[in-house]
């Protein structure tokens, strides 16, 4: 068994306040609101084959690597992984290195693992967790950034972004992907025959999927598949609820997950998970629909989609793209609405991580972390930056440049994903730890002290006690 000594962060971002998390929220709120219609949908390539950006065309400096060859491993599929591949393939241009794409399985920090047995880790690996980088760092896989990469780092992130990809003081993540993980998208013509308006609290929810069920439509579609998106709406409800010091004390498991205040962000969940009819398909139909599928059902069907509503981040935009819907008309969007005295502000990344201290792996890494790297994938939907230096006009429709206006507005005044700050063990393994547990409490939300006494069961095992 790893002790958490192997496997936990030991860091959180930047204490938020009460008050900050408000504005945040509110400004949020009033940019998604204001969003027109006539937006391209997150999924459009806008006419630029050639991973082409609106960024300065060389506000980076990187070395020439005629002959290098790298590999990149990551865990991203579809168009993601499409869209990744244009940025690799500017830094190919820009450097003379040739880059190789290689698949990664979930969870990475296993894959790695493998990989690394067999003599062949990749040059640079995208590690989503904290916990990962810092368990990377501890089995000395992974290597600091150089003196290149921080610098660019230092320029174009804030200090909390930093700090996340720092182990023992030394930088070694660069955050080259964020999340707003506390949004929910809407069909608007769904809303429009229910009568429905968004909402803004917990309360106000509950009665807008009462509305959209009652005009013939399940209110949520939930990617029960995939136990993360579970993980997503539990720490909404908690942030929220409990509020962020309570939330940073079960990050750290400095209380247990036995606490009154899980008790009582479970019971809330289950007013929606626990509701007849309120998730499309039943609990057994939800742990059978993996996230995409989550996504595409709420926006196809006419006027008898299988959903209204589907909660997940603004990544949600790729899939969107797959349908026929528009972002900004006929797919909207609002904040996780407050269920406590604010609402949440929960957001996730991906960070590079380099695996092989080589001249070429470290200019990746600076190229990486700066604004032109950024700006290709922004421009191609589906994806959001924490690099303040980065344009928010390359984004490709008024929603996406809102939300993120909103996250570097937002500065250190927010909250990583829990799940994602704990051992993997824990929080980030398909089958086990939270994830399992919480497609258990999807299936039986009764059953509020079981799903609590499995979670700090699997909790103090993986944290080491």
């Amino acid at each position: 068994m790893r002790t958490s000594s192997t496997i936990r962060t030991g860091r959180t971002v930047k204490r938020t306040t009460r008050a900050a998390a408000t504005l945040a929220v509110a400004a949020l709120a009033l940019s998604l609101t204001a969003c027109g219609g006539d937006d391209d949908n997150g999924g459009g390539d806008n006419g630029d084959k050639g991973g082409g950006t609106n960024a300065p065309a060389s506000s980076v400096t990187l070395p020439k690597l005629d002959g290098e060859s790298l590999e990149v491993a990551a865990v991203w599929t579809g168009t993601e992984q499409k869209n990744f591949k244009q940025v690799l393939t500017e830094f190919e241009k820009r450097t003379g290195a040739k880059v190789t794409f290689v698949p990664a399985q979930d969870p990475i920090i296993n894959f790695l693992g493998s990989k690394i047995a067999g003599g062949a880790p990749p040059d640079v690996a995208m590690l989503p967790q904290p916990g990962a980088i810092k368990q990377a760092v501890d089995k000395g896989w992974a290597k600091p950034l150089g003196a290149e990469a921080t610098k660019e780092l230092g320029e174009n992130y804030s200090q909390g972004w930093q700090d996340i990809g720092k182990v023992g003081g030394k930088q070694y993540g660069v955050y080259y992907k964020a999340a707003n993980k506390s949004l929910i998208w809407y069909n608007a013509q769904v809303f429009e025959n229910a009568g429905a308006a968004e909402p803004k609290t917990w309360d106000e929810l509950l009665d807008t999927a009462q509305m959209v069920y009652d005009s013939g439509v399940a209110p949520f579609s939930v990617g029960g598949a995939d136990g993360w998106t579970l993980t997503d709406w539990f720490e909404n409800v908690y942030l929220s609820q409990a509020g962020p010091e309570k939330y940073d004390q079960l990050a750290k498991h400095e209380i247990k997950w036995t606490d009154p205040s899980v008790k009582e962000a479970l019971t809330t969940l289950a007013e929606i998970w626990g509701k007849k009819d309120f998730v499309a398909g039943g609990a057994s139909g939800a742990l059978q629909t993996e996230f995409p599928a989550s996504v595409t059902q709420t926006f196809t069907g006419g006027d008898q989609p299988k959903a209204g509503m589907v909660y997940e981040g603004d990544f949600v935009q790729v899939n969107i793209g797959e349908t026929k819907a528009k972002v900004g008309t006929d797919a909207k969007v609002f904040p996780f609405p407050a269920v406590g005295a604010t609402a949440p502000v929960v957001s996730g990344g991906d960070a590079a991580v380099v695996f092989k201290d080589s001249k070429a792996a470290q200019a990746l890494a600076t190229w990486l972390a700066s604004p032109d790297a950024a700006a290709i994938q922004a421009k191609l939907g589906g994806f959001l930056s924490p690099n303040k230096s980065v344009d928010a006009s390359v984004y490709p429709n008024e929603v996406q440049k809102k939300i993120a206006d909103a996250l570097i507005a937002a500065g250190d005044d927010f909250r990583f994903d829990m799940s994602d700050q704990a051992p993997q063990a824990f929080g980030g393994t398909p089958g086990k730890g939270e994830w399992k547990t919480l497609q258990d409490f999807l299936k039986n939300p009764k059953d509020v002290a079981g799903a609590q006494a499995k979670l700090e069961a699997d909790a103090a095992a993986a944290y080491g006690g």
